[in-house]
């Protein structure tokens, strides 16, 4: 009998550790998490992602710092994209507050105003990306969304220096 209810407390410890580690992480402890990101004080300038690359034949030059960095030019929105890696390694999350630039330093955070409303959100630039002529930004669906952008505007991003307000 004793020797029955030890078997049934082995078999149910076992049984709990298999959940628990079932509520783990599946993705290499590497990769930075969104959060993570956020908090980050400053790009990692050595980092693969702030390195030069090419696309379609056209090699980019991500800057060495994005101090004061101002620019007018037209925005889009992606969402479609959703679970896929960002160039930083991180998952591409559709609702998010987050968006691609060609060369500002991964991560940055900048301020979009949407020149047609004068909204305002800020986003995490964490993905590399518009590469469709004369587009200056990729926002993400919900950043997109916050500015009243629906396809494409004219917008102006302010490099933020690490203040970052709710939106």
């Amino acid at each position: 009998m004793q020797h029955s209810k030890n078997r049934k407390h082995a078999s149910m410890m076992i049984l709990i550790a298999v959940l628990i580690s079932g509520c783990a992480s599946m993705f290499p402890g590497n990769v930075p998490r969104s959060s993570d990101i956020s908090k980050q004080r400053a790009p990692n300038l050595t980092a693969p992602y702030n390195k030069p690359y090419k696309v379609r034949g056209v090699t980019y030059y991500p800057l060495r710092t994005a101090v004061g960095y101002r620019e007018i030019g037209h925005a889009s929105w992606y969402g479609s994209e959703s679970g896929n890696r960002t160039a930083m390694g991180t998952r591409f999350v559709p609702h998010g507050l987050t968006a691609a630039h060609k060369t500002l330093p991964l991560p940055s955070r900048v301020r979009v105003t949407n020149l047609k409303n004068g909204r305002h959100v800020d986003v995490l630039v964490n993905d590399r990306g518009p590469f469709t002529k004369g587009r200056i930004i990729d926002l993400s669906r919900g950043a997109a969304q916050k500015i009243g952008l629906h396809g494409v505007d004219k917008v102006k991003i302010e490099h933020l220096n690490d203040r970052i307000s709710q939106n």
